[in-house]
C-alpha cells in the first residue's frame, strides 16, 4: 500500500469521526460515493489534490491541518504560513491593530491558536495589576495569565464561574482542532487550585449552553472597585494564510454602566 495514501486515509477517517459524521453523511455532502470514500480511508484509492481540499472543506478542517492532509496525500502544502511581522502581511497587521485600537477605551487583545498574546491595545494594562512578571514574559499565554494563582485568579470575583467558562471553551477548541498543545494547556489549567464551591457566586449552576457566550469576568481593582466585563471574539472571515486563520481578537466590553464609566474616565495614556 502506498504510504501517502495510507497516511491520508488515517487523517480523513480521524477528521470525519471528530466531526461525528458517518461515511454516508460525508459522501453525500461531498457528492461522491460511499464506496469511493471508504476506499480513500482504507488506502485503496488515491485522492487527487482537489479531492483532499474538497473533503477538508466539508469537514471544516483548520488550514494548518489541511496542509498536513495534503502532505499526507503526497502533495505540497497550499496555504502559506508567515509571521504576522512578515512585510507581506502588513495590511493584515494594520487591520489587527486598527481593530484593537477601535475598542479603546475598552481592553482588547489578539492571540494565536494557543492563546499566546500577539498584540494588545493600551487598555489591557488595567487588567494586569498585581500579575507576577514571569507570566508576562513572551510567550505570554492569556489563559494561563487568567487562571494562574500568580496571575489574575486572586482578583477574579467570580473565579469558579470564569474557570468553568475557560476550560469549557478550551475543550471545545480541542474538539475542533485536535491540537496536542491545547490538550497540555487544558490539563495545566485544570490542575490549578479551584475555588471552593459557593464562595464567589460560584456559577456551577450556569447553563452549559450559554457558557460560551455571556459569562462575565468580574475583576477586583486595588481600590476595591469591580470591573464587570464580557468578552467577544472576532476571527478573520476568509483567511488564506495559516497565521491569519489562527488569530483571534478578544475584546472585553463593559457589562454594566459603572464599569463603562470607570474605563472611559481613566486617563488616555493608561
Amino acid at each position: 500500500m502506498n504510504k501517502h495514501v495510507s497516511d491520508f486515509g488515517q487523517h480523513l477517517r480521524a477528521w470525519r469521526q471528530r466531526r461525528r459524521l458517518s461515511q454516508l453523511d460525508l459522501a453525500c455532502d461531498a457528492g461522491i460515493s460511499t464506496r469511493h470514500l471508504s476506499f480513500m480511508e482504507t488506502g485503496r484509492a488515491r485522492p487527487s489534490r482537489e479531492m483532499i481540499l474538497r473533503l477538508s472543506d466539508y469537514l471544516d478542517v483548520p488550514l494548518r491541518q489541511r496542509n498536513l492532509m495534503l502532505t499526507a496525500g503526497g502533495f505540497a502544502p497550499v496555504f502559506p504560513e508567515r509571521s504576522l511581522d512578515d512585510p507581506t502581511l502588513e495590511p493584515a497587521r494594520k487591520a489587527v491593530e486598527l481593530v484593537l485600537e477601535g475598542y479603546h477605551p475598552f481592553p482588547a487583545l489578539a492571540v494565536d491558536r494557543h492563546w499566546n498574546l500577539v498584540r494588545a491595545n493600551r487598555k489591557v494594562t488595567v487588567m494586569l495589576e498585581g500579575v507576577a512578571p514571569h507570566l508576562l514574559e513572551p510567550p505570554c499565554n492569556v489563559l494561563r495569565l487568567s487562571l494562574h494563582p500568580d496571575g489574575l485568579a486572586p482578583r477574579i470575583a467570580n473565579l469558579a464561574q470564569w474557570r468553568k467558562h475557560i476550560l469549557h471553551r478550551l475543550r471545545h477548541q480541542i474538539d475542533s482542532s485536535a491540537d496536542a498543545d491545547l490538550v497540555a494547556l487544558h490539563d495545566e489549567l485544570a490542575a490549578y487550585p479551584a475555588p471552593e464551591t459557593g464562595t464567589d457566586g460560584d456559577g456551577d449552576g450556569f447553563p452549559d449552553d450559554m457558557i460560551d457566550y455571556v459569562v462575565p469576568l468580574r475583576i477586583r481593582g486595588g481600590d476595591g472597585r469591580i470591573l464587570s466585563l464580557f468578552s467577544t471574539v472576532t476571527m478573520f472571515g476568509t483567511p488564506v494564510d495559516v497565521t491569519l486563520s489562527e488569530i483571534a481578537i478578544e475584546a472585553f466590553l463593559p457589562a454594566d454602566a459603572a464599569t463603562a464609566g470607570i474605563l472611559r474616565h481613566e486617563t488616555p495614556d493608561t
